[in-house]
């Protein structure tokens, strides 16, 4: 399989952010179907959900992981590209309907990270590559848990890169960082 054109021309910031990537290559370059579950390494999306009026970011429990985490997850057969499974699983798993990239429509990756997932059941340990991108909502009132086992808080960014797991407070630093750059100088996020 060819290499993914969303991801020529992203830069990893890091050496553990370019080992993840070249593995995402290896992964396209190797097997059909990035997305199929039953790799012990399988491409998935996920994104952070920011408030555009408050800049408080999206949380989801994820009850498997036994943490407060991003939105999103597995492919389903036929999708191509992770931003559309990012969007998919972030509108199934919060009932937004106006997500939409953050800023302007951009479509770039904002952190692809490899993250370890635990067995359960048949299910053996893996890994998700997972490619992260920041979505926006204009209606944060509007969101909604898809159970009641998977409830939702809205966050500050601070407060939140300060209590989830290293990998994602990484990618809220950059969310972050982005949200300050889109207000300006003078901005807080």
């Amino acid at each position: 399989m060819d290499r993914p054109a969303w991801l020529e021309g992203y830069r990893p910031a890091g050496e553990d952010e370019e080992h993840a990537i070249a593995r995402l290559r290896r992964l396209h370059e190797t097997v059909g179907s990035p997305y199929d579950r039953a790799l012990p390494l399988h491409l998935t999306g996920s994104a952070v959900v920011v408030d555009l009026t408050s800049r408080r970011v999206l949380l989801r429990w994820h009850e498997r992981q036994g943490a407060w985490l991003q939105v999103g997850g597995h492919g389903d057969p036929g999708e191509l590209h992770p931003l559309s499974v990012a969007l998919r699983e972030a509108r199934e798993e919060t009932g937004l309907d106006d997500l939409a990239p953050f800023p302007g429509g951009a479509v770039r990756p904002l952190h692809i990270v490899i993250v370890p997932v635990r067995g359960r059941g048949d299910e053996p340990a893996h890994e998700h590559a997972d490619v992260r991108y920041l979505l926006a909502t204009a209606s944060p009132g509007l969101a909604r848990p898809e159970h009641p086992g998977a409830p939702l808080a809205w966050v500050p960014i601070d407060e939140a890169t300060e209590s989830v797991e290293p990998n994602l407070a990484e990618t809220l630093s950059r969310a972050s960082e982005v949200l300050r750059s889109a207000s300006g100088p003078n901005a807080s996020a």
